[in-house]
């Protein structure tokens, strides 16, 4: 790998960095880069109803019970890492 092809890679890393938020940057911690992927997933399960029935029907709990439990677990995630 040459050294244009490198730099080129990074470019192109960093343009992507800044144009979709969920892709993180160089100062982002993991646990701050887990909660993002889990707060997303949260927010997708809430907001596509077939997704959420199907976690109500294996759970055995109302769609509503397990919106709140999404939206519960996404409220949990706010602060800093144990440890």
């Amino acid at each position: 790998m040459q050294a244009s092809d490198r730099f080129n890679i990074n470019s192109q890393l960093e343009h992507l960095q800044a144009k979709y938020v969920g892709t993180g940057h160089a100062d982002l911690h993991r646990y701050e880069w887990a909660v993002n992927i889990q707060r997303d997933s949260y927010a997708s399960y809430v907001g596509h109803y077939p997704i959420l029935s199907y976690f109500a029907l294996a759970e055995n709990e109302s769609i509503g019970r397990e919106r709140y439990n999404f939206m519960q677990a996404d409220y949990r995630l706010v602060g800093s890492p144990s440890g």
